[in-house]
């Protein structure tokens, strides 16, 4: 799987769109959600990571071990975005 990390969600929209203001918003408050659940300690040795799926662009949510970064949870699961990428493109 090649993924990207990402620090915003900029790269969510398509590569020729840029977000509206009010994503632009909902965007910075997801991510400042994120950083206050991941140094709240809420998930122990764990924290989230956001990625995008450079094959299908589809965005992924993981639960990661915060010191060996191995990976404790991933949604959508690997075999779904496997799915979705062998799946024709429709227009």
């Amino acid at each position: 799987m090649d993924v990207s990390s990402i620090g915003s969600f900029s790269n969510l929209a398509a590569p020729s769109s840029s977000p509206t203001p009010q994503e632009a918003a909902e965007r910075r408050q997801l991510m400042q959600a994120i950083k206050t659940v991941n140094e709240s300690g809420q998930l122990d040795r764990n924290q989230l990571v956001f990625l995008v799926d450079s094959q299908t662009r589809r965005p992924i949510i993981r639960v990661e071990d915060r010191e060996t970064h191995e990976l404790v949870l991933q949604i959508p699961p690997e075999y779904v975005l496997r799915l979705a990428e062998d799946m024709p493109k429709v227009r």
